[in-house]
Protein backbone atom coordinates (compact mmCIF):
# COMPACT_ATOMS: atom_id res chain seq x y z
CA UNK A 1 0.00 0.00 0.00
CA UNK A 2 1.51 3.29 -1.11
CA UNK A 3 0.36 5.57 1.71
CA UNK A 4 2.06 8.65 0.29
CA UNK A 5 0.23 8.25 -3.02
CA UNK A 6 -3.09 7.77 -1.22
CA UNK A 7 -2.46 10.91 0.86
CA UNK A 8 -1.41 12.96 -2.18
CA UNK A 9 -4.56 11.88 -4.02
CA UNK A 10 -6.74 12.80 -1.06
CA UNK A 11 -5.13 16.23 -0.65
CA UNK A 12 -5.32 16.93 -4.39
CA UNK A 13 -9.02 16.09 -4.34
CA UNK A 14 -9.72 18.16 -1.22
CA UNK A 15 -7.95 21.17 -2.71
CA UNK A 16 -9.88 20.87 -5.97
CA UNK A 17 -6.65 20.42 -7.94
CA UNK A 18 -7.68 17.06 -9.45
CA UNK A 19 -10.88 15.72 -10.97
CA UNK A 20 -12.75 12.58 -9.92
CA UNK A 21 -11.56 10.63 -13.00
CA UNK A 22 -7.97 11.58 -12.12
CA UNK A 23 -8.53 10.33 -8.56
CA UNK A 24 -9.88 7.02 -9.83
CA UNK A 25 -6.97 6.55 -12.29
CA UNK A 26 -4.41 7.24 -9.55
CA UNK A 27 -6.10 4.88 -7.10
CA UNK A 28 -6.20 2.14 -9.74
CA UNK A 29 -2.45 2.62 -10.20
CA UNK A 30 -2.08 2.30 -6.42
CA UNK A 31 -4.04 -0.98 -6.57
CA UNK A 32 -6.81 0.54 -4.43
CA UNK A 33 -10.19 -1.18 -4.68
CA UNK A 34 -12.20 1.77 -3.40
CA UNK A 35 -12.82 4.10 -0.49
CA UNK A 36 -15.43 5.17 2.03
CA UNK A 37 -15.83 8.79 3.05
CA UNK A 38 -17.60 9.26 6.37
CA UNK A 39 -18.44 12.95 6.21
CA UNK A 40 -19.82 13.04 9.76
CA UNK A 41 -16.62 11.55 11.19
CA UNK A 42 -14.38 13.48 8.75
CA UNK A 43 -12.53 10.33 7.66
CA UNK A 44 -11.73 8.40 4.50
CA UNK A 45 -10.93 4.70 4.53
CA UNK A 46 -9.12 3.17 1.57
CA UNK A 47 -9.72 -0.53 0.77
CA UNK A 48 -7.16 -2.78 -0.87
CA UNK A 49 -7.85 -6.08 -2.69
CA UNK A 50 -5.95 -8.09 -0.04
CA UNK A 51 -8.39 -6.93 2.65
CA UNK A 52 -6.16 -4.30 4.23
CA UNK A 53 -7.48 -0.81 4.90
CA UNK A 54 -6.07 2.57 5.76
CA UNK A 55 -7.94 5.52 7.28
CA UNK A 56 -6.99 9.17 6.95
CA UNK A 57 -8.63 12.30 8.37
CA UNK A 58 -10.40 14.65 5.98
CA UNK A 59 -9.02 18.18 6.24
CA UNK A 60 -11.64 19.89 4.09
CA UNK A 61 -14.20 21.80 6.21
CA UNK A 62 -17.53 20.00 5.88
CA UNK A 63 -20.79 21.89 6.46
CA UNK A 64 -23.53 20.47 8.64
CA UNK A 65 -25.16 17.44 7.03
CA UNK A 66 -28.83 17.91 6.23
CA UNK A 67 -31.13 15.37 7.86
CA UNK A 68 -33.29 15.38 4.71
CA UNK A 69 -31.99 13.42 1.73
CA UNK A 70 -32.58 15.31 -1.52
CA UNK A 71 -31.67 12.83 -4.23
CA UNK A 72 -32.38 15.29 -7.06
CA UNK A 73 -29.99 17.88 -5.58
CA UNK A 74 -27.34 15.18 -5.08
CA UNK A 75 -27.68 14.07 -8.71
CA UNK A 76 -27.32 17.69 -9.84
CA UNK A 77 -24.07 17.96 -7.84
CA UNK A 78 -22.80 14.67 -9.30
CA UNK A 79 -23.56 15.80 -12.87
CA UNK A 80 -21.88 19.17 -12.31
CA UNK A 81 -18.77 17.38 -11.03
CA UNK A 82 -18.84 14.96 -13.99
CA UNK A 83 -18.91 17.93 -16.37
CA UNK A 84 -16.04 19.48 -14.38
CA UNK A 85 -18.19 22.53 -13.61
CA UNK A 86 -17.39 22.08 -9.93
CA UNK A 87 -14.54 20.39 -8.10
CA UNK A 88 -14.52 18.40 -4.89
CA UNK A 89 -14.83 21.22 -2.32
CA UNK A 90 -18.03 22.52 -3.95
CA UNK A 91 -19.27 18.99 -4.61
CA UNK A 92 -19.01 18.10 -0.92
CA UNK A 93 -20.82 21.28 0.10
CA UNK A 94 -23.68 20.42 -2.25
CA UNK A 95 -23.69 16.73 -1.33
CA UNK A 96 -24.00 17.33 2.43
CA UNK A 97 -26.68 19.98 1.85
CA UNK A 98 -28.48 17.25 -0.10
CA UNK A 99 -28.19 14.99 2.94
CA UNK A 100 -25.19 12.79 2.09
CA UNK A 101 -23.58 11.55 5.29
CA UNK A 102 -21.38 8.82 3.83
CA UNK A 103 -20.43 7.53 0.43
CA UNK A 104 -18.51 4.54 -0.85
CA UNK A 105 -16.70 4.56 -4.17
CA UNK A 106 -16.29 1.03 -5.51
CA UNK A 107 -13.68 1.33 -8.23
CA UNK A 108 -13.84 -2.32 -9.24
CA UNK A 109 -17.66 -2.17 -9.27
CA UNK A 110 -17.66 1.15 -11.17
CA UNK A 111 -20.16 2.81 -8.86
CA UNK A 112 -20.56 5.12 -5.92
CA UNK A 113 -23.14 4.55 -3.20
CA UNK A 114 -24.36 7.64 -1.32
CA UNK A 115 -26.09 7.27 2.04
CA UNK A 116 -28.19 9.74 3.98
CA UNK A 117 -28.47 10.01 7.74
CA UNK A 118 -31.73 8.04 7.78
CA UNK A 119 -30.62 5.28 5.42
CA UNK A 120 -31.67 6.89 2.14
CA UNK A 121 -29.49 5.69 -0.70
CA UNK A 122 -28.48 6.71 -4.22
CA UNK A 123 -26.34 4.48 -6.44
CA UNK A 124 -24.40 6.23 -9.17
CA UNK A 125 -22.77 4.13 -11.88
CA UNK A 126 -19.60 5.58 -13.36
CA UNK A 127 -20.16 7.22 -16.75
CA UNK A 128 -18.85 5.23 -19.68
CA UNK A 129 -15.48 6.38 -20.96
CA UNK A 130 -15.57 8.35 -24.19
CA UNK A 131 -13.54 6.83 -27.01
Amino acid sequence: MNLELLRQTLRGSESGAVTFPEVVRTLIQANCEGYLKDLAAHTVTFYMPDGTTHTEPLTLPIPSISDTFDEAALIQAIRAAQRDEIRYPEFITRAVRAGTATYRVCISGERAVYLGRKGDVHIEHFPKAKS
